[in-house]
């Protein structure tokens, strides 16, 4: 009996050892003439542990157990009527050996490329693009869980501002002064994106702000549902919208705490009862209950407000200063050193003895 088995054992293009195969109960091992995309096994019916029966109709029939060490256990029912064998279905965990890299990246306005300064005014948009590099991985889907904006670095700090929480829903949108929606649809299943409204804390003086977002990939055959989603709130309508899926699945939006969380994130504070002062887009503080995590932060952000367009003008005043005075000390030094030559010339000059000659009358 000859089994041939592909070393592309889940088809995923990753190629297995024929160390890692073996066959029947005793474990027997493929022969050496395995190619590079095929393992043999040649042995006869009785070899590696199969049992020998003997039924009514004189056939001769035989168990097989196939194991793969990487912890994939497949087994099949092989009789001597091998022509059409019947295959018990077995399930596969595929490990990704590798870890996933997720990016967070501010985006011109035309997404073609990151944006180069992170200067913004009130009234500016952000666009913000969420990414995970499948390049060497299974095709996955990104998802946005929740992102929280705060005034250093540490997403637990206060004061805090949820833009999306709940497992994907855009809160931010739904303040009277903001449009903050994800762009739908997608450019590609493991690049998410979406824009923001640029604002300030209200009360605080701080203008730096950095905005942490808790990014999760999925395979891409997931069914959109509460748990998987990315939702925008629309004002037109008054009603949530999912960017994949039927919109049922964003109800939760408009009830707080009640989408599933399966990423154990906790801390969404999705209550935004007291409106920001309209056209300033500052948010108001709230206490943090997130909890640390794995997370991909942008920042800082310089927020300018209506009374700070000349900041920009001013930082680069204050850092052209310096040159400045360099440039009067080395003129007042030179000058300096002319009087210095001149006057010691003049002294020497004086210092020397005079002739006078015989004048005949």
């Amino acid at each position: 009996m000859v089994v041939n088995v592909q070393r592309d054992f889940y088809g995923i293009g990753k190629l297995v050892q024929p160390s890692d195969l073996s066959l029947g109960p005793r474990g027997c091992k493929p022969n050496p003439q395995s190619t590079d995309t095929t393992v043999t096994f040649q042995i006869n019916l009785q070899d590696c542990g199969n049992m020998v029966q003997d039924t009514e109709t004189l056939c001769l029939e035989c168990s097989i157990q196939m194991e793969n060490h990487r912890d994939c256990l497949m087994h099949s029912n092989v009789s001597s009527q091998a022509i059409k064998p019947t295959w018990v279905p077995f399930s596969t965990t595929v490990s990704l050996e590798e870890r996933l890299s997720f990016s967070l990246v501010l985006m011109t306005e035309d997404w073609r490329g990151p944006r180069s300064s992170p200067i913004y005014q009130l009234g500016d948009i952000l666009y913000i693009q969420a990414s995970v590099d499948t390049r060497n991985q299974i095709a996955m889907i990104l998802y946005v869980d929740r992102c929280v904006a705060t005034i250093s670095p540490d997403a637990t700090s206060s004061p805090s501002y949820d833009i999306i929480t709940d497992n994907g829903c855009l809160v931010d949108g739904t303040q009277a002064d903001s449009s903050s929606a994800f762009i739908a649809p997608r450019v590609q299943t493991n690049t998410l994106q979406f824009t923001v409204d640029a604002f300030r804390f209200l009360g605080n003086d701080a203008s730096l702000i950095y905005l942490t977002c808790y990014l999760r990939a999925a395979a891409a055959t997931q069914v959109p549902d509460p748990m998987n989603k990315a939702c925008s709130y629309s004002k037109a309508t008054n009603s949530w919208s999912a960017i994949e899926g039927p919109s049922s699945i964003c109800q939760c939006c408009g009830t707080p705490g009640t989408c599933s969380n399966p990423t154990g994130l906790t801390g969404g504070r999705s209550q935004f009862r007291r409106p920001r002062a309209f056209g300033k887009r500052q948010a108001l503080d709230e206490p943090n209950m997130g909890e640390e995590q794995s997370v991909t932060t942008l920042g800082p952000l310089l927020m300018i407000g209506p009374k700070q367009d000349d900041l920009v003008a001013a930082v680069m005043k204050e850092e052209a200063t310096p040159a400045e005075l360099w440039v009067l000390v080395a003129v007042g030094c030179l000058s300096l050193l002319a009087v210095a030559v001149c006057t010691v010339l003049i002294v020497k000059s004086l210092k020397k003895p005079q002739y006078v000659l015989p004048v005949e009358k």
